[in-house]
């Protein structure tokens, strides 16, 4: 299948991002202007600006829309908070849904705050991150499953963003895993694709991708050693995909596995969000076409041109046909 079939049929399908949706707030400093504050005699950081857009899951959603998916939807949990507002405006303004997030008053938002220096351009301040470290409610991991359960029959495409590095406090719980690995068995003409930084062991039937450093230590933690196989036999996967950067990416299934290559970039602008870019574009090709190498070369594709954008960029149709030509052909 070519590139272009495959852009043409993904702007007929449906896709649902399913994890933590967080906000990206992208604050502009200026160091010239940062004298001591008076009370405390601590430099401030002085902001000039900020941009706020949806990050984590969030950013596989952007991607999909840029890539001309016919409707994306995302469903999460959200405080009641100024940072909510600001990501529900942040989806609105890129045409992604939110009628399926969930607002809990006890939690706050997820929020990632990133300083850019307004001489260089460079992210060159550590981050503020607001995270939750407490698991939701019971009553709020109901209704998250209460709504997943709903959407899922609408969408042809449900991509898991397992973002939360910390042992508590994700959307994606144990319910709510548990719930995916029923509905990929209910569904089977939906992909159901999980990418998880820390926990990707613990799903079932559906469809995993990782990085080498997260299969590597999935397979520790479920005593494997490196044996990729075995790893995708303990989820039951269809497919698990490892990706290695420029090395690219290895297809394992049940006929075998496979090493997709991409083309080494030499000097990438940002690498940030380059992941999710791949599984954006690679879950929608997998949909259309039912072929995981050809889904992961489109991956490679679509991560390609995301890397050579500050933050956390997407590809529009135009630039993954010129990109297919080093990555897909």
């Amino acid at each position: 299948m070519h590139v272009n079939e495959i852009l043409e049929r993904i702007t007929h399908k449906r896709a649902l991002v399913v994890g933590d949706i967080c906000l990206d707030r992208w604050c502009l400093y200026d160091p010239s202007l940062a004298e001591p504050s008076r009370e405390t005699g601590i430099p401030r950081v002085a902001v000039i600006g900020f941009e706020a857009t949806p990050g984590a899951g969030g950013t596989v959603a952007n991607n999909l829309v840029a890539m001309g998916v016919k409707q994306v939807s995302v469903l999460g949990v959200q405080g009641d908070d100024g940072s909510a507002y600001e990501l529900g405006k942040a989806l609105a303004a890129r045409r992604i849904d939110s009628m399926w997030m969930v607002t809990d008053p006890s939690s706050q938002t997820f929020t990632y705050t990133k300083y850019l220096n307004v001489t260089t351009s460079n992210e060159d301040l550590s981050r503020t991150d607001f995270v939750n470290v407490r698991n939701f409610s019971a009553e709020i991991e109901r209704k998250v499953i209460k709504n997943l359960r709903a959407a899922a029959v609408q969408y042809d495409v449900i991509l898991v963003s397992d973002q939360a590095e910390t042992e508590q406090g994700g959307v994606v719980t144990a319910g709510v895993r548990e719930a995916l690995a029923e509905l990929a068995v209910e569904l089977p003409d939906a992909v159901f694709w999980v990418d998880s930084r820390m926990r990707g062991e613990l799903f079932r039937n559906v469809i995993v991708k990782m990085n080498d450093v997260e299969s590597g230590g999935a397979c520790q933690r479920i005593g494997c050693g490196p044996d990729l196989e075995q790893l995708r036999q303990h989820v039951q996967a269809p497919v698990l995909l490892v990706t290695h950067g420029a090395d690219g990416v290895e297809v394992i299934h049940g006929n075998g596995r496979q090493q997709v290559q991409t083309q080494a970039i030499d000097e990438p602008v940002d690498i940030c969000g380059a992941g999710d870019s791949f599984s954006a574009g690679a879950a929608m090709a997998l949909q259309v076409s039912r072929d995981p190498v050809l889904a992961a070369r489109f991956g490679n594709a679509v991560a390609s041109v995301t890397i050579m954008k500050k933050g956390t960029g997407t590809a529009s149709p135009d630039e993954i046909k010129l990109a297919a030509g080093r990555v897909v052909a």
